[in-house]
């Protein structure tokens, strides 16, 4: 957080420009408002901050980000889900014959508090992929109602023909491996 006490509020002191105020900049879903709230236009520090602060609040609305202190991510280019805060990952497991095998999961995470992150795991094997997909889908947007109030539109939007598509039954594939075709002679 900023020395104002207010995220994304920053403040300028430069003396040899005579250069004093508040510099805003809110960044949501690739778009960026700024301003800059000069001391002397108000008055006095303390308004500047206060205009300064309702103009952040402003932007965040019109840019459609949510009203929280926390950071807010948005789609990576890394995420391979499609969906900001789940992901798909592998667990090997060795069994006592020596055995390697595999369990798939799904990983709904979310920040309760800055700096702590929490998880829920939903297993392929006892929901499918389908079920596994879409039940950390569910976990993820209902954390974000009840932390920011509502779910981030954007990381919804985004997903959403992932999200149908995991919802559609799988299009069954051919058998692996050569098929022989026996002579009728």
């Amino acid at each position: 957080m900023a020395i104002s006490g207010h995220k994304g509020v920053s403040r300028i002191d430069q003396e040899a420009k005579n250069h004093h105020g508040w510099y805003v900049r809110v960044r949501f879903s690739g778009k960026s408002l700024s301003k800059f709230f000069r001391d002397s236009a108000f008055g006095s520090r303390k308004k500047s901050l206060t205009a300064a602060v309702a103009y952040r609040d402003e932007a965040e609305r019109e840019l459609g980000r949510p009203r929280t202190d926390r950071t807010v991510l948005v789609m990576s280019s890394r995420n391979s889900s499609g969906v900001v805060g789940v992901r798909r990952r592998e667990r090997k497991r060795t069994s006592t014959t020596g055995v390697f095998t595999a369990a798939a999961y799904y990983e709904a995470c979310w920040s309760p508090v800055p700096g702590e992150l929490k998880r829920k795991l939903f297993s392929v094997d006892k929901l499918g992929e389908r079920g596994a997909f879409l039940a950390a889908c569910a976990h993820r947007r209902d954390m974000e109602r009840a932390l920011l109030g509502s779910e981030i539109r954007e990381n919804w939007a985004a997903a959403a023909p992932a999200i149908l598509a995991a919802a559609t039954p799988p299009v069954p594939k051919k058998p692996l491996g050569r098929t022989t075709r026996r002579s009728t002679r």
